[in-house]
């Protein structure tokens, strides 16, 4: 059995010299003794795929509300594309897999059901209360909600997983950064997640698009990316069924996104010379990005899927009922808190303010949890 010490020693052998290394982590804010053969950033990853909030991906909107068909992306299933992808990256750069993979876990753990419009709903019902943001509710999670120590809250993730988790965009404003160095960048680990990120959501909302049939290929074709790959399959395997077609089309679009990613942050980072993990936190913005060519190509794709899916009557409909939903759960939760679970309603007798005691309840619903919990309270019919 290979120690903790030795999988330390191992990792500098095989990281690169600016990777992040276990050894040189700022530890978590309650003291645990180190376990004698996991790493911190290994436990961390652990932790997260074991939270409450984590198992509730499963049932939480990407773009398809979970009752439209077993076949569509939840954010679970997102989420594990994303984790899949930073893996691949992290591990072409040298950079420390363990931290990578347990930010792209965590990055989404403070989604509200409904998707994005969920999010942009409670945000403006939170408004007069300081408002709601998702990697924010992540961090909340992480620090509060999960309840899973005799002797404190929150999962107790290491510094470097949680800076990863709340610098998941480009504000830093947010007050959650405070408890980190606004100025400074985060490390790679957390930067290659925001891409994958990305490139996962890009690829898998063409192919559900295309089930769904709110795309059609014709839409697609506009697209520089989809037009060439898919004229490439075509010309190669001209027998092949559409949906053969369309899944190797959609392949070779993450491939040619995540090598260009790999290949361009390589370049950056010899060009700039960085070699140690000072320079990476040292230099903003940050290090990780593509190529001119393809960013071009990944925003003509995302210009594409926001006109012609994110757009579409079906979509719209579905935040018109989710809006309508989530303002009368949060108007009679906040009317009468004692609606609420009793073990949700004492933390506003500990002192939680009654918005924020409502708004993680809300925000923690799977899509049909919330649809069941509206017909309980609002349909006479109902048993409560």
């Amino acid at each position: 059995m290979l120690t903790r010490e030795e999988f330390e020693a191992l990792e500098d052998r095989l990281l690169a010299p600016y990777a992040m290394r276990n050894r040189r982590s700022r530890g978590r804010a309650h003291e645990e003794p180190e376990h004698p053969f996991r790493l911190p950033f290994q436990r961390d990853r652990d932790r997260i795929v074991h939270s409450r909030a984590f198992r509730r991906l499963e049932y939480k909107t990407q773009v398809f509300v979970n009752h439209e068909g077993d076949y569509y992306r939840t954010r679970l299933t997102h989420t594990m594309e994303a984790a899949q992808i930073t893996r691949t990256i992290a591990r072409a750069l040298r950079l420390n897999e363990d931290l990578a993979e347990a930010v792209a876990l965590a990055h989404d753990l403070g989604h509200t059901p409904f998707g994005h419009a969920g999010e942009r709903i409670l945000n403006r019902l939170m408004e007069p209360y300081g408002g709601f943001e998702h990697n924010a509710q992540s961090m909340r999670i992480v620090d509060v909600l999960e309840e899973r120590h005799p002797s404190f809250a929150g999962l107790n993730l290491s510094g470097e997983v949680r800076e990863g988790i709340v610098k998941h965009s480009t504000r830093y404003d947010r007050p959650q950064v405070a408890d980190f160095d606004a100025d400074k960048a985060p490390t790679l680990e957390a930067q290659i997640v925001d891409y994958a990120d990305e490139i996962a959501y890009n690829a898998h909302d063409i192919d559900d698009g295309l089930k769904s049939e709110m795309l059609r290929l014709e839409d697609l074709e506009q697209a520089t990316i989809w037009r060439e790959h898919h004229g490439e399959v075509r010309r190669e395997y001209p027998e092949a069924d559409d949906r053969v077609a369309r899944y190797q089309t959609t392949r070779r679009i993450i491939d040619t996104f995540v090598v260009d990613l790999i290949e361009t942050t390589e370049r950056r980072l010899e060009a700039e010379g960085v070699n140690r993990i000072e320079e990476v936190w040292a230099r903003k913005p940050k290090l990780v990005e593509f190529s001119p060519a393809v960013a071009e190509q990944v925003r003509e794709l995302k210009a594409l899927l926001f006109d012609r899916l994110y757009s579409h009557y079906r979509v719209k409909r579905m935040a018109v009922k989710a809006d309508r939903i989530m303002s009368d759960l949060f108007r009679t939760y906040m009317d009468e808190p004692r609606q609420m679970p009793p073990r949700v309603h004492q933390k506003i007798a500990a002192g939680e303010p009654v918005a924020r005691v409502v708004a993680d309840y809300i925000a923690g619903m799977t899509d049909r949890f919330a649809l069941d919990e509206y017909k309980k309270l609002f349909d006479p019919y109902e048993k409560v």
